[in-house]
């Protein structure tokens, strides 16, 4: 487990990018967080660390974005499983697609080890701040578990 506290949307980017930077084919990466945590935030800095072009924006109304691989050769499927129902739901979406990717499924928590053995989970935790307040307000305490047999040898290191 790694925690490190984020004290703006520039430093949650980044975070993202060196995650981004350790991850390998088929990686599945599970982002939770009260909503304006900072969630899409985090995973705009994973696009940029896999060198991905496309825009990356919140998959709220669409459930789930792919985008092409970038220079890093992996590309990203972006799940947001808010109004999923069940796993098989998130199973429907085909994330063991054939081409080399990265999953990030936002709210995914209650689903995942039903889709995989193995992920890393980025809980973004503000503190005591409302979701009325802005998105970019206060810091956010970002705590990061791995978990299953694929993380068993890796060590994730990521320096603010």
């Amino acid at each position: 487990m790694t925690e490190v506290v984020v004290v703006d949307a520039t430093q949650m980017r980044n975070l993202g990018e060196q995650v981004a930077r350790q991850l390998i084919d088929g990686d599945v990466v599970v982002l939770t967080g009260l909503l304006g945590a900072g969630k899409t935030t985090f995973s705009q800095g994973v696009g940029t660390g896999l060198g991905i072009e496309d825009q990356i924006a919140s998959p709220t109304f669409v459930v789930a974005r792919t985008h092409e691989p970038g220079i890093c050769n992996l590309g990203l499927m972006h799940v947001d499983a808010y109004r999923l129902h069940s796993a098989d739901d998130l199973i429907d979406l085909d994330i063991d697609s054939d081409s080399p990717h990265i999953t990030l499924i936002e709210w995914g928590e209650s689903f995942v080890q039903k889709v995989t053995d193995s992920w890393l989970t980025v809980a973004i935790d503000r503190g005591n701040l409302g979701d009325a307040d802005a998105p970019e307000a206060g810091e956010r305490r970002v705590t990061l578990v791995t978990q299953g047999p694929r993380w068993q040898d890796r060590v994730l290191e990521v320096k603010l």
